[in-house]
């Protein structure tokens, strides 16, 4: 049958129905689409930039005896930086003319990447990490002349250095710094530990976390096993960095070697834990066997004491 070739005249009726369904459309779309969080496209930003930065840790093991990136020198303890902008390693982290004692900060081992690998600061950075912000020289009056980003030792002094990356390390000081002899499985790096104070906010309440029920000696719900991840996916999980330098996006935190949890401190004294204990963020941080993971940030200074006239 020939078409007839006459077209239907619109209504008021059909043109309010049409409006109505754009400016619908165009009220939820934004909220679809840029929630912090929870998409797979946030997760693979993120994901991405944890990857480059697994990556570079290889190549950086490759040139230093197989070693993932650790400043200081060999008994150099968790601490902060002594001075960001010092001419060499001695001066800017207190190491002895021996080679020993010291502190560094965790972000000075993430620099050192950006130091010897060419890795730009803005790749340490998850952009629903609140609080964060790339690390530039320009328009500081704190450096040297002619300072570059090379010549640097971390994101900048204490009081701001975690504020420029958005990631947790595995502790890389004392006995169980990470090398690429351990397990492929071991986890290395993740998104920020939730234990530990951040620029988005206070740590979160242990108490409030239980591992799955599924898992050995795990006695809590979903919503419980939740509470340990990290916060800047909003608790649906975290980037994880694996020692074979795959990253994927875990769904809990006892993620790593032996169901271990990533963020806690082993209360196994020979392997994984998918319970543990918040690690200290201060020097005696260590976790408590080579099967231990324990990925670290730096955590918000502790406001100087305000001194009485």
């Amino acid at each position: 049958m020939a078409a007839s070739g006459r077209t239907r005249a619109f209504t008021l009726a059909d043109v309010l129905v049409v409006g109505f369904l754009c400016l619908f459309l165009m009220l939820v779309t934004p909220i679809v689409a840029f929630y912090p969080g929870r998409s797979s496209g946030s997760r693979m930003t993120c994901g991405s930039n944890l990857s480059a930065i697994g990556k570079a840790m290889l190549i950086y093991a490759n040139d230093y005896d197989d070693e993932l990136p650790r400043t200081g020198g060999r008994t150099t303890q968790w601490g902060t930086t002594a001075n960001w902008t010092a001419p060499h390693l001695w001066t800017a982290f207190g190491v002895q003319a021996v080679g020993s004692g010291g502190a560094a900060s965790i972000g000075s081992c993430f620099y050192l990447l950006v130091k010897y690998c060419d890795v730009a600061p803005e790749r340490f950075l998850c952009k629903y990490d609140k609080g964060v912000k790339e690390f530039k020289l320009s328009g500081r009056k704190d450096m040297p002349p002619n300072f570059e980003l090379i010549d640097a030792w971390d994101f900048g002094p204490p009081e701001e250095s975690y504020t420029h990356y958005s990631y947790s390390y595995h502790i890389p000081f004392g006995l169980y710094a990470l090398t690429t002899s351990n397990d492929p499985g071991f986890a290395a790096a993740a998104d920020r530990n939730p234990w530990i104070k951040s620029p988005a906010g206070d740590a979160g309440a242990f108490a409030d976390f239980r591992p799955d029920a599924g898992v050995k000696g795990g006695t809590g719900t979903a919503v419980q096993a939740k509470k340990g991840n990290a916060a800047a996916h909003q608790r649906d999980g975290q980037n994880v960095l694996f020692l074979d330098s795959h990253v994927e996006f875990a769904k809990r935190a006892y993620c790593s070697v032996e169901d271990d949890n990533i963020y806690t401190i082993s209360q196994n004294p020979v392997g994984g834990d998918p319970l543990g204990v918040p690690p200290p963020a201060d020097s005696t941080c260590a976790p408590a066997n080579r099967k231990d993971s324990v990925l670290v940030n730096d955590p918000v200074p502790q406001p100087r004491p305000r001194r009485l006239r």
